[in-house]
């Protein structure tokens, strides 16, 4: 029996072993990369499905998963929490918690914050079980209830803050909100207590949002939002304004609305203020002009060049909604301090063919300061299907959420169908069926307890 069970075990490991004999590299992916389109040597294998609207995402040391999931449809969301405990990659072991839903969620000293539409709070994680050790801490609360741009994504730095997006209440700080030809008010009343970053102290309870300092100003919604470890700076992606065409049809046509304006990606200090709602970036000029609603005409720029510009402008409309700056070793050397941005795809660019939908990438030197002179490409595609979508509601995926594994593997999330899909680096090898490592882990642990 046991000179059976090591021949069997000998089977197995030549087949799941790489060449190169180092068992880490083996990894469990789809034949179809669970329909996304990857560089070469990249595979992804689909750990979780129909997980609701699920939002950002986080991984623990010992690769736990945490899924932000937002209230949709009349199903309240909340936070659910993902283990494979056989060890196939597949996350199948599941918990929810909390009251209500939400889009923010971050791991901070023993403790996952959830940042839901009017409130952050925390939980203290136990080591082995996937729930929380008891009820939630309220950090910051008092956030203004509004009916768009609500999502509190969050990031942490490396002296104890804790940031959160505040997003605005409105498309531009209209009088009339979305409406033809509605002026901007001035000052924007908006800006007191949305359109921007505030920061708290990541440690202390019941912080009303006064009680945080408004870090950044004149950002529109920030959905996206991470904190350069290796650069010691925070970086945002807002979302860029709509309605150009539809709201000034004489000013703007279908094209410029399409193209109009920037995705910024921006490097943000503290006391910055990058000119929503007066200004707005035009990737065609290169440069911040005057909203329409402030007497612009899509080519004045009056006093828009004092707001600091982008530190890249990526094309309109693509709602970027999670940055990662990548800081493992499961990815080649390249990709090390980089940044991956995942785009939702978005609706303002009807009648024609929405833009998104994709996992971008954007190399960093060996500083960590992002190359943002060279061009960015799509790490991953083929979330919205075969053909681009008229609408959000035609893709079939829409990436999310991005988080890095310990192992440095990337997990992207979808909001669309609670899809969760796991990026491997595998080099040139040829891919290893699913099931072996576990099948091979088994026979190991058999033939050990007969020795």
């Amino acid at each position: 029996m046991t000179r059976r069970l090591s021949i069997s075990l000998a089977i197995l490991f030549a087949a799941w072993l790489p060449a190169s004999s180092t068992m880490s590299a083996s990894v469990a992916c789809d034949a179809d990369n669970g329909g996304l389109s990857l560089p070469p040597g990249f595979c992804a294998q689909v750990v979780a499905e129909d997980l609701g609207h699920a939002r950002h995402l986080v991984v623990t040391r010992n690769d736990d998963v945490y899924v932000a999931i937002a209230d949709r449809d009349g199903v309240t969301g909340g936070i659910a929490g993902l283990r494979d405990s056989t060890g196939d990659g597949r996350l199948n072991e599941q918990i929810r918690f909390g009251e209500r839903g939400g889009t923010g969620i971050g791991l901070s000293d023993g403790h996952l914050y959830f940042g839901e539409d009017r409130r952050v709070i925390r939980y203290r994680l136990q080591n082995e079980h996937l729930g929380p050790e008891d009820d939630p801490e309220v950090i910051a609360y008092d956030f203004p209830q509004q009916d768009q741009h609500s999502a509190r994504s969050l990031a942490f730095d490396n002296n104890g803050s804790l940031f959160v997006n505040a997003g605005a209440p409105s498309n531009n700080c209209q009088r009339e909100d979305r409406q033809l030809g509605s002026p901007g008010l001035v000052p924007c009343p908006e800006l007191t207590h949305g359109g921007g970053i505030w920061r708290f102290d990541a440690t202390t309870r019941g912080q009303t949002q006064k009680d945080g300092q408004r870090y950044a100003s004149g950002i529109r919604n920030a959905v996206a939002m991470a904190w350069n470890l290796r650069e010691g700076h925070l970086y945002a992606m807002p979302h860029g304004r709509n309605l150009l065409g539809r709201n000034w049809p004489h000013l703007f046509d279908d094209q410029a609305n399409a193209e109009q304006p920037s995705e910024e990606l921006i490097r943000v200090t503290e006391g910055s203020h990058f000119g929503w709602p007066y200004c707005y970036h035009d990737p065609i000029r290169g440069q911040r002009v005057l909203a329409p609603e402030y007497g612009g005409d899509g080519s004045k720029v009056h006093n828009c060049d004092r707001y600091p510009p982008p530190e890249m402008a990526f094309p309109a409309h693509m709602a970027p909604n999670d940055l990662l700056f990548y800081r493992g070793s499961g990815f080649p050397e390249y990709f090390r301090g980089g940044a991956f941005i995942a785009f939702h795809g978005s609706r303002d660019r009807a009648p024609l063919e929405q833009r998104g939908y994709k996992v971008a990438f954007l190399p960093a030197d060996e500083d960590g300061r992002l190359k943002t002179e060279e061009d960015w490409h799509v790490f991953a595609d083929g979330f919205a299907g075969n053909k681009p979508p008229r609408t959000p509601d035609e893709a079939r995926f829409r990436p999310m959420g991005l988080a890095q594994g310990p192992d440095g593997s990337l997990y992207i999330s979808d909001s669309q169908q609670g899809r969760i899909w796991r990026v491997h680096y595998i080099g040139e090898e040829e891919r290893r069926p699913p099931g072996l490592r576990r099948q091979a882990e088994r026979l190991l642990d058999r033939f050990r307890r007969m020795e």
